[in-house]
């Protein structure tokens, strides 16, 4: 049978990361280009203790269908914790429990924009959450990232340009894959910009909670006055990626429709994992938690970035030092087959990095590749490193 597929996934190519991550499972490749959780972070025996006191104690709640809006305990926790921790959510906001934070990505596309119109995004910008956009229809532009976050003056230009811009996708903090985070400063003029071109900021946080090194910077929702702010928020990096629990705190006149839009995908985000999730939130010391996944990512952080300069800095490749976050985001030198590099990397030397066109835009021509420090151990980084120091060294001469 020839198969007529749809326009919105006729041309949308399977995700570099998820191509490369491939290579991870054959013997002798050391990867350094997933972006899981480090083992270790798991909290297993909490996340064991809670799933059995539930399904001994309320478990029709547990295996019953729930609630699209999700488990109403987990949203009035999150409303008042991100309140008092964060400043942000207004009498007029609600949240909204998704499976996974891309889920929040693919509601928004999908309760705002038609075909055709126009979605901004930081280039580079998490694969992910631009396939979802690009599967539903949309125009993409791409404003470059420095090394404080969007550049203000080419979104500028990008909003007087283009037709029909619906909203601005950002990723703040240890952006993915750029690893930067934006100022304060980038942050209200961003927010000013949306105000006065009338669209919607996309403000996804997945890594906000990692912050090992540096100042907090406020949201942009804690300045939103004016239901301009779609705030995105997860547990999969602070909890378990597989449990899928993400959400949203947007308007509730907003959030009605996703709510609509979420009704169509999946009914409701797994009931389980919610109520693992308020449980360990309510009945868990939680800060000390995020508190222990920032010394282990601060000492893998340092790990990397210390071999880093001593194999590959000598190569001539350059890189961006995160404050928090699971990535850093390489530069090679001008004249690099940046393609080529990465290919030869896996295949000749069996160590494997994300060639940055996996996070392009519109096509950018990006002399750069992402690495990961919180999956492999510390020796699987000792050895992946240095085996990409000998390459770089010699490829690059």
């Amino acid at each position: 049978m020839n198969y007529t597929f749809s326009d919105g996934l006729r041309d949308l190519a399977p995700s570099a990361i998820r191509e490369i991550l491939k290579y991870a499972s054959v013997p002798g490749v050391v990867a350094l280009s997933a972006g899981n959780p480090a083992p270790e972070a798991f909290p297993v025996e909490a996340i064991a203790a809670i799933s059995e006191k539930l399904l001994r104690e309320r478990p029709i709640d547990v295996l019953q269908y729930g609630a699209t809006e999700g488990y109403q305990p987990l949203r009035e926790h999150l409303k008042g914790y991100l309140k008092s921790k964060y400043n942000i959510g207004g009498e007029d906001d609600e949240v909204l429990i998704t499976s996974g934070a891309q889920q929040v990505m693919e509601l928004v596309t999908k309760t705002v924009c038609n075909q055709g119109d126009t979605v901004i995004a930081e280039s580079p910008s998490f694969i992910g959450s631009l396939n979802s956009f690009r599967a539903l229809g949309v125009k993409l532009v791409g404003v470059p990232v420095e090394a404080d976050g969007m550049n203000i003056e080419a979104l500028e230009q990008a909003l007087k340009t283009n037709r029909n811009v619906r909203f601005i996708y950002t990723i703040p903090n240890f952006q993915n894959p750029a690893g930067v985070t934006m100022s304060l400063e980038k942050r209200r003029r961003l927010y000013a910009l949306a105000k006065a071109y009338g669209v919607l900021i996309v403000e996804d946080n997945p890594y906000g909670d990692l912050r090992f090194a540096g100042e907090d910077v406020p949201s942009i929702k804690s300045m939103d006055d004016d239901g301009v702010v779609v705030y995105a928020g997860s547990f999969s990096k602070v909890l378990s990626s597989g449990m899928r629990v993400g959400y949203a705190l947007a308007n509730k006149t907003l959030l009605a429709k996703m709510i609509v839009a979420k009704q169509g995908e999946d009914v409701h985000t797994t009931q389980w994992a919610q109520m693992v999730c308020h449980e360990f939130m309510t009945q868990y010391d939680f800060e000390a938690h995020l508190d222990r996944l920032r010394a282990i990512y601060k000492k893998k952080a340092e790990l990397m970035m210390d071999l880093l300069d001593e194999h590959l800095v000598p190569a001539g490749i350059t890189y961006n030092r995160p404050e928090g976050g699971l990535f850093i985001w390489c530069q090679l030198p001008e004249g690099v087959d940046m393609a080529e590099f990465c290919t030869k990397a896996v295949k000749e030397h069996k160590v494997a990095v994300v060639p940055g066109s996996a996070f392009n835009v519109e096509g950018e021509h990006l002399q750069t590749f992402r690495v990961n420090f919180s999956t492999p151990t510390d020796d699987a980084m000792r050895e992946g490193v240095a085996r990409l120091g000998v390459f770089a060294k010699e490829y690059i001469k």
